[in-house]
């Protein structure tokens, strides 16, 4: 069992609400006293959990510079689910489908941040590869902010296998590229769909894209040519929840 540090109030309400059989020890200021770091600690004494009182410049220390807002926990690294929990998922949903597919992403911050985005949206779960790509780490975690435990992340080994098999369900597989010609703000969001981002600078392999129904952009008025993956992300899941809003 794998063990990372959780930090802040947020990230603490979530492991408690989602995973408590998961915390293992917790941190907390001495010296503060305010009514939500008081009520965590009540939900904390009643766990099997080791609690250690210190000054806020270990906390500090823990929190590797993060706001630690006055706890830090130690938790088990959230489970990374399998091809077959994903069908068993679909299978069983009672809401239009949201997938997030991320083809070959490498970097934990961009994972992290997509998690945390994820479970801003709404989103079913994430699915990523299983081979040249970054999985549940520490760092993911601590980028997430309690996302981890929130948003199920399936494993997968063949991707396009897995999109076919999507698409038999009903599921509209949608791919993002520089080169489409749909904007985001032009396609139909509100049907059963996985969005499916490319890797770091590479973009969806071949196999990939041959899956996908159609293909949206980001309209780019500037300079630059594309925004960072997690960024791009979040647009995009934001203008989905838009839709299924309206």
């Amino acid at each position: 069992m794998k063990l990372t540090k959780i930090v802040g109030l947020h990230a603490a309400h979530s492991a408690l609400m989602y995973s408590p059989q998961k915390i293992s020890r917790a941190w907390v200021d001495s010296e503060r006293h305010d009514k939500r770091l008081e009520t965590l600690l009540e939900t904390l004494s009643t766990l099997d959990v080791s609690i250690e009182k210190v000054e806020r410049k270990k906390l500090d220390k823990l929190a590797d510079g993060m706001n630690h807002q006055g706890v830090v926990l130690e938790v088990a690294l959230p489970e990374e689910l399998s091809e077959n929990d994903l069908k068993v998922a679909v299978e069983h949903l009672s809401e239009n489908a949201l997938f997030l597919v991320l083809d070959n992403v490498q970097d934990p911050h961009n994972l992290g941040a997509c998690l945390r985005t994820a479970d801003a949206t709404g989103v079913h779960g994430i699915i990523i590869t299983k081979d040249n790509a970054v999985g549940i780490t520490p760092t993911v975690c601590k980028v997430a902010s309690g996302a981890a435990e929130t948003v199920p992340v399936y494993v997968v080994t063949n991707l396009a296998r897995t999109l076919r098999w999507l698409k038999t369900e009903g599921v509209w597989v949608i791919g993002t590229a520089g080169e489409a010609e749909s904007t985001l703000f032009k396609s139909d969001f509100t049907v059963p769909m996985a969005l499916v981002i490319g890797a770091e600078e590479k973009g969806m392999r071949r196999l990939t894209r041959e899956q996908c129904d159609f293909l949206v952009k980001l309209p780019m008025l500037g300079t630059v040519e594309s925004l960072n993956l997690s960024v791009a992300t979040g647009v995009l899941l934001y203008e989905v929840l838009r839709q299924r809003q309206g």
